[in-house]
C-alpha cells in the first residue's frame, strides 16, 4: 500500500542527502524561535534546552502563549521605563 506522505519529491531527497537548509520564520521571544526549511517547509521551533525540535501543535500552542505573555511584559516595561522618563 503506498502512502503520500513517505513520497520521496526532489526536496525531500535534497534535504535527505544534504540536510535542512533552516531560516527563521518567526521570533517568539528572545531565545525561542521557529525555523523552516527552504526546500521541504519543515518547520522546527527550540525546546526548554534550546534544541530544535518538531513544531507540533502541542508547541505550536505553547509559542503562542508565550509570545502572547512576552508582548505583555515588553509593552508593560516598555510602559514604566516612559513613566520614569516623563516624571
Amino acid at each position: 500500500m503506498n502512502n503520500s506522505t513517505n513520497a520521496l519529491t526532489p526536496t525531500k531527497l535534497y534535504c535527505d542527502i544534504f540536510g535542512h537548509n533552516y531560516e527563521m520564520s518567526k521570533q517568539v521571544t528572545y531565545h525561542v524561535k521557529e525555523y523552516t526549511c527552504k526546500c521541504c517547509k519543515k518547520q522546527m521551533t527550540t525546546d526548554g534546552n534550546g534544541r530544535l525540535t518538531e513544531l507540533t501543535p502541542k508547541f505550536k500552542e505553547i509559542n503562542s502563549i508565550l509570545s502572547r505573555i512576552y508582548a505583555n511584559k515588553m509593552n508593560r516595561m516598555r510602559s514604566r521605563a516612559f513613566q520614569t522618563t516623563a516624571a
